[in-house]
């Protein structure tokens, strides 16, 4: 079966005025498929997460090199639209951010934003959200309430839904469940293990055993560069470079 390539980046070093955080970084994301960074704190994983939908963007003073695309499409390319790149690389950040807002109308949200006016349709599409977000039968008596009323997890798997409603390509996640319980955290789990089937999902974890259990494929940065990339069983159980075993074993990070 033919890989299907659906970001990419190629010599990608990214700067915070003259700190070099990202360097030559090359790294190919596979279509519907979950490929987990992994690595100490401050080595990189975030910032390259943020680079592919751009966030980092509105810290001052950044700068960019080399190439990244989505399909075919230049990431970086002068004058693209931010707000359409976005709507195509969804993402879900480390802490639960719901609006302060009733639980249908976070997830209505982009949809309004992008000019949806259609009641009916946009119903369809925050039920659909929910669903998939595995969040409705939890929450479908109480749509029209507090979207802060919900628990951590809830509120999570709510962002979810809200980045799954506009319809991304790609699904980015910078440490979902980190700030979760081991039973929400599960659940989060379960549900990466599902949206793959649509979406393709990059996620940042600090848990070995969290990107052992939702990845198909694991990168490993230290130091803002990509040690190793592999598929997550080879790279568990017989992983190429010494740094990596050290990382993964427990000897450092």
């Amino acid at each position: 079966m033919s890989r299907k390539i659906k970001v990419a980046s190629e010599g990608l070093n990214f700067y915070y005025g003259d700190f070099k955080a990202l360097d030559d970084i090359s790294l190919e994301f596979e279509e519907n498929q979950v490929t987990a960074l992994i690595g100490p704190s401050g080595c990189g994983k975030s910032t390259y997460l943020r680079c592919i939908n751009r966030m980092n963007d509105l810290i001052p003073g950044t700068r960019v090199e080399g190439r990244l695309t989505l399909g075919e499409e230049d990431i970086y390319a002068p004058g693209l639209d931010v707000v359409a790149l976005r709507r195509r690389i969804g993402m879900v950040f480390q802490k639960p951010n719901p609006f302060p807002k009733t639980i249908f109308e976070n997830v209505a949200y982009g949809l309004r934003v992008n000019g949806l006016k259609d009641k009916q349709i946009i119903e369809q599409r925050v039920v659909e959200s929910l669903r998939r977000a595995a969040l409705w039968d939890e929450v479908k008596d109480r749509l029209h309430s507090s979207a802060l009323g919900l628990s951590g997890g809830q509120q999570q798997r709510l962002c979810i839904a809200r980045a799954l409603a506009v319809e991304p390509e790609v699904v980015l996640m910078d440490e979902p469940a980190s700030a979760l319980d081991p039973i929400a955290t599960q659940k989060i789990e379960d549900l990466i293990h599902e949206l793959k089937k649509n979406f393709t999902i990059i996620i940042v974890t600090h848990s070995m055993q969290q990107a052992a259990r939702v990845s198909d494929r694991t990168a490993f940065f230290y130091m803002g560069r990509l040690i190793e990339v592999d598929r997550t069983k080879n790279m568990f159980t017989q992983p190429k470079n010494k740094q990596t075993e050290d990382y993964i074993t427990g000897r450092f990070g």
